[in-house]
């Protein structure tokens, strides 16, 4: 996960990661060589994919990201590059006058693989415009994203919980992403993810409670039958929750990252390793499987004898519905029964 800028012009009041422009002393900017050194990083630790991920800078429109994609390619041509959303897409088209069709193409052609389902956060217009009223309205995030998918570039899907939406507004982003759905076929994945609530404009706001999150994991499961994964965040609910998420429709645990900066500064602290998670799964029942960004399985752990024995980073560890598996006691995780 390659933070490229913490500058942004569009100041979610959930966001714990952004600053002003006039800010200097909190605002940065990586270079093209750190973010390539970052890239030969992830590759030397067995990592398979970035995702670049950073503010609304008000001078990067889309030539900066052909610029780096281009380069990233050049360098390091194995590396999928899963990465921006419908927002950032909005704001580089904005910045270099171009409709958002060319700015996609462009930055496809640089080099980006899919995207990410960044800056969905909620897309019914009364809690999105209470928490991020500078960003686009969610139907027009939704327009972008069926462009891309239009285009042949696929992305997955996001929903933020716990920012004071209602349960009637949560199942309303639901029905919205699956009528999309149903025209394009272009989200791989769901993943709804908990709002964090410290150092931003909405601190001491209720979260979600690890409930609500499970239940709409299995809700999402249900409602979204034209979605073929759900993925579990264990990266903000904490890695016992993720693994419960498997019970609860999830299919799919992510990555294991080797660098987060926007979630970790709202109070995410959770971290792990392949090993950790791949016995996080065996416990609940399930067989682990290294992924791609397209759901191939890479390498299924189904003989724990024959599991890697280094802590290097293999990114898109899932989980796949077969039962079985061995607990590692050591590690207290919740077993499987």
């Amino acid at each position: 996960n390659i933070n490229y800028t913490n500058v942004c012009v569009t100041a979610c009041k959930f966001c714990a990661f952004y600053a002003a422009p006039k800010d200097t002393a909190k605002g940065w900017s990586r270079d093209l060589d750190d973010i390539l050194r970052r890239c030969a990083e992830t590759v030397e630790l067995g990592g398979t994919q970035i995702m670049f991920q950073g503010g609304h800078h008000p001078d990067y429109g889309v030539e900066y990201y052909e610029k780096h994609f281009s380069a990233i390619k050049e360098n390091f041509p194995q590396l999928v590059i899963h990465s921006l959303g419908a927002s950032e897409v909005e704001h580089m088209a904005r910045i270099s006058k171009v409709g958002v069709e060319e700015a996609i193409t462009r930055i496809h052609t640089a080099g980006l693989d899919s995207f990410a389902g960044a800056g969905a956060e909620l897309l019914p217009a009364r809690p999105r415009k209470a928490i991020a009223p500078l960003k686009e309205s969610g139907e027009r995030w939704l327009e972008i994203m069926e462009i891309a998918h239009g285009l042949g570039v696929e992305s997955t899907s996001t929903m933020l919980m716990g920012t004071g939406e209602t349960n009637a507004e949560r199942i309303e982003h639901l029905r919205m992403i699956r009528d999309v759905q149903d025209r394009t076929g272009g989200f791989r994945a769901f993943i709804p993810y908990t709002y964090q609530p410290e150092n931003n404009h909405l601190k001491g706001r209720t979260q979600a409670t690890l409930f609500e999150y499970l239940r709409m994991i299995a809700i999402a499961r249900l409602f979204l039958d034209n979605v073929a994964h759900i993925q579990g965040s264990w990266l903000t609910t904490g890695k016992e929750v993720g693994q419960l998420s498997l019970h609860y429709g999830a299919d799919d645990l992510g990555s294991i990252m080797l660098e987060e900066n926007v979630v970790s500064s709202a109070g995410a602290k959770h971290r792990s390793n392949r090993m950790e998670i791949i016995d996080l799964i065996r416990k609940a029942g399930r067989v682990p499987a290294q992924r791609t960004t397209t759901y191939e399985h890479i390498v299924v752990h189904d003989d724990p004898a024959d599991d890697p024995v280094d802590e290097r980073v293999m990114s898109h560890i899932s989980s796949t519905a077969i039962a079985g598996g061995t607990a590692h006691p050591e590690l207290k995780l919740l077993a499987a029964n």
